[in-house]
């Protein structure tokens, strides 16, 4: 907070203390009571040196990463093609009853969004009651890493072409399946319907084994190691050492069966920002809270957890692993006298996956509403059950609209919308890149970093069928590197099961998020008094990087 934001008493007040704490930074003796202590400060460098060296560290980060290269930021072109802006975000905004956004509406959050005004932002219109996600920290500065708009991702697949297609028919399939166990897949007839079908895409770029998508690579990430082992991350299922308690990882998910914003009038509702003429969200008892089992409790983690929460639990779980867990570069692995803490120790980990995870969001909120804007994939349900049901015709590609998953999805629901797992549908801002993904790749990074990726963990479990209880896991090693791979993927992609983004949104939010942390690690390598040789890790396109 700057003086110009305060009122006459507090400026003065602000300003009498900001002038001690100049007095104190420039070498002033600290009084105590009526007795002035003379500071005694050990250490190689006198206080102007130590101002000095810390300008330099800062400064030369800076220019690093002032002097790498721009990204173009381009786009696939939808925002400015469809005069309706039917390729584009706009939920919360006024709609018309055929589903497309007023068009003033839309001029004005684009209008704010060229000029940056915090007054144009408070002109635009409101559909409803929902209010537009935070658009203004698109232009925020952070203080080290990479400027946010510093980082790029490529062109999302457009509104008519083959892959979003084929990402229309994933998502109405993980509609489908949401509640089958995972520890069914390899049985159950609707996953292997499902697979079929995605093999059958000329466009799919989820994960394969011999050229097709199977039960054992359905739904998963395309990360090193992501397809071994079970659906799940080891560090969404094993207990959470959190402070004096050890916390279970179990979820009150949503009721079987109970899906939203099938009904056209609640998917307008929603699109406007009005809450949907439903129930609000059920939930089962807490004492029948379960281990994420299925993509019905993996959507209801996704819908309460904070940014950087998996990787917290994450890291202390890592934590009980011993110190051959950490880094192979970790100084205090191998010390006889000393631990780290504030640096190389848990005290780091925590707080920098917590910063890591809010530069990403920064990255990811940028290209969502200053470059992308990407429609989110229940509007894009609205726009095909249009065209299936009015004269609407919009620029769809024929493998979704004759895609036979539709007519299961008439059958079942009684319309051609994407049935979501929560009665808000997607959050309100655009879905290129995903959020979750964004502070999943960042936290994924920071923690490959600090610890010892091929470090296999010890007694793997898996969750039962029904998700009441955890069983050992039988199979080849799961490694830490790998497993953190899943994690990630359980986070971005996860939020696919719920509806509320495409797999394009995951994977190049993991890629941002990534980078992000990338970035804060070239600043942070230079920091440490410590002999260090920096940081080494997998990159998640497999290949190796040292800072």
């Amino acid at each position: 907070m700057t003086s110009r934001h305060l009122s006459c008493a507090n400026r003065r007040k602000f300003l009498a203390q900001a002038g001690g704490l100049a007095a104190i930074a420039a070498g002033a003796p600290f009084g105590i009571g009526d007795v002035n202590v003379s500071a005694e400060e050990l250490g190689p460098r006198k206080p102007n040196q130590r101002v000095a060296d810390a300008y330099k560290i800062r400064h030369e980060a800076a220019l690093f990463q002032k002097g790498l290269p721009v990204p173009a930021h381009d786009t696939n072109g939808d925002d400015t093609r469809y005069a309706n802006a039917v390729g584009s975000f706009t939920k919360s905004l006024p709609h018309t009853p055929d589903g497309l956004v007023v068009p003033e509406a839309y001029e004005a959050l684009r209008h704010a969004l060229s000029t940056a005004d915090p007054a144009d932002f408070d002109a635009i219109p409101r559909g409803g009651v929902g209010k537009l996600s935070n658009p203004q920290s698109a232009f925020a500065f952070q203080m080290d890493g990479a400027d946010s708009h510093h980082l790029g991702i490529r062109v999302p697949p457009a509104f008519a072409s083959a892959e979003i297609a084929g990402e229309m028919v994933e998502l109405y399939w993980l509609a489908l399946t949401r509640d089958v166990p995972y520890a069914d897949y390899a049985v159950n007839a609707t996953i292997a319907a499902a697979a079929k079908a995605l093999s059958n895409l000329s466009d799919f770029r989820g994960p394969k084994a011999g050229g097709v998508v199977t039960p054992g690579t359905i739904f998963r990430g395309n990360a090193p190691g992501e397809v071994a082992g079970p659906f799940i991350s080891q560090f969404l299922l094993k207990d959470v050492p959190y402070g004096p308690y050890v916390v279970p990882q179990k979820v009150r998910a949503g009721l079987a069966g109970v899906e939203y914003m099938t009904d056209y009038g609640a998917w307008l509702n929603v699109q406007n920002g009005s809450p949907s003429p439903v129930p609000p969200f059920q939930t089962v008892p807490a004492a029948n809270a379960r281990y994420i089992n299925d993509n019905r409790a993996l959507s209801a983690y996704l819908r309460a957890d904070f940014s950087p929460q998996g990787f917290i639990n994450a890291s202390l779980i890592l934590n009980t692993f011993g110190l051959n867990a950490l880094s192979p570069s970790n100084p205090y692995r191998s010390s006889l006298n000393q631990a780290g803490q504030g640096t190389f120790g848990g005290g780091e980990f925590i707080g920098m996956m917590a910063h890591a995870a809010h530069v990403a969001v920064l990255a990811c909120w940028y290209q969502k509403w200053a470059v992308h804007r990407r429609v989110r994939p229940e509007a894009f349900g609205g726009a095909i059950h249009n065209m299936k049901t009015t004269t609407a015709r919009y620029n769809i590609h024929p493998e979704i609209l004759n895609a036979p998953v539709l007519t299961t999805i008439l059958s079942n629901y009684g319309s051609y919308l994407l049935p979501m797992g929560y009665p808000e549908g997607s959050p309100t801002h655009p879905a290129y890149p995903a959020g979750h993904a964004a502070f999943a790749g960042a936290g994924a990074t920071m923690l490959k970093a600090f610890y010892n990726e091929a470090f296999v963990v010890p007694s793997p479990m898996v969750a039962s069928a029904d998700g009441v209880s955890l069983v050992p896991y039988v199979g080849a090693p799961l490694t830490v590197g790998n497993e953190l791979n899943k994690l990630a993927s359980n986070i971005s992609i996860g939020r696919d099961a719920s509806g509320v983004h495409w797999r394009s949104d995951g994977a190049e939010g993991m890629a941002i998020g990534e980078a992000a942390a990338i970035a804060v690690l070239q600043d942070l390598r230079h920091c440490y008094n410590e002999n260090f040789d920096g940081f080494s890790f997998t990159r998640f396109d497999g290949t190796p990087i040292t800072i």
